[in-house]
């Protein structure tokens, strides 16, 4: 394991918390404050940059005010729904919308890792062409990319290496540190080099970086309808910790 003594606190960072950290460590463009709503500009950055979040109590009347401001941005009307967001996601469903990708929220106390094997996965900043490329092969494209450049904390991007193919770069990922979480985005490896070990590295490259740098939970977000990543996250402990959904017009 990465500790060699016990970590102050195993109790898992509240839903809130970690919301914060994925705001932090994936950010939008820019931020729009309109009435009782935080509009993010994603500039094609995915869901999680392009969405409004309620900042106030909002009515049926404030709802106008964010899909205005959506298609102000050139941005389909999306609204990201957290814990404690009932009354706004029933309005929305009144009004047609529709749920999309909901989101398990996962995370382990890096002292839960075994120490990785530098030799099939390492930390680099900025990302190598090779790993531009498999983001790219896996539709991270340009603008997703871009996304990682914003953060204000520490951040590195993962090659890995499986032990069948040590020629040649098998995935790659993306993490950024918010305080004591550091959240990993971006976990791609490529469709023909998978089930070899590779994703399972980087993620304990992950925790090993983070502790190095400071963070003491490895956490990350993923939808539910990918059922290989959910089995992979809770084979190395990464309970499930928190949830959200978004309403998509």
């Amino acid at each position: 394991m990465l500790h060699a003594t016990p970590p102050k606190s195993l109790i898992a960072p509240s839903t809130p918390r970690l919301l914060s950290a994925v705001d932090a460590t994936w950010p939008a463009a820019e931020l729009h404050e309109v009435g009782p709503w935080l509009i993010r500009e994603g500039r094609g950055g995915g869901k999680r940059v392009s969405a409004a979040t309620a900042e106030a109590p909002v009515t049926e009347a404030d709802i106008p005010l964010a899909e205005a401001m959506h298609r102000k941005l050139g941005q389909t009307p999306l609204f990201w729904i957290r814990p404690g967001d009932e009354a706004l996601d029933a309005m929305l469903e009144a009004r047609g919308y529709k749920v999309v990708d909901p989101v398990d929220l996962r995370a382990a106390h890096v002292s839960a890792f075994d120490a990785p094997e530098l030799m099939f996965s390492f930390p680099h900043w900025p990302p190598l062409a090779m790993a531009q490329d498999i983001w790219r092969e896996t539709g991270i494209g340009p603008e997703r990319q871009a996304v990682m450049l914003r953060p204000r904390g520490p951040v590195t991007a993962f090659i890995a290496r499986s032990p069948e193919r040590l020629d040649r770069a098998c995935g790659t990922a993306f993490a950024a540190i918010d305080r004591d979480i550091a959240m990993i985005h971006a976990v791609e490896v490529l469709p023909a080099l998978r089930r070899q070990g590779s994703a399972h590295n980087m993620l304990r490259s992950a925790a090993w970086w983070a502790q190095q740098n400071g963070a003491e939970w490895l956490a990350l977000a993923v939808t539910q309808a990918n059922e290989g990543a959910a089995r992979l996250y809770a084979s190395l402990n990464m309970g499930i910790v928190g949830q959200y959904h978004y309403r998509s017009a």
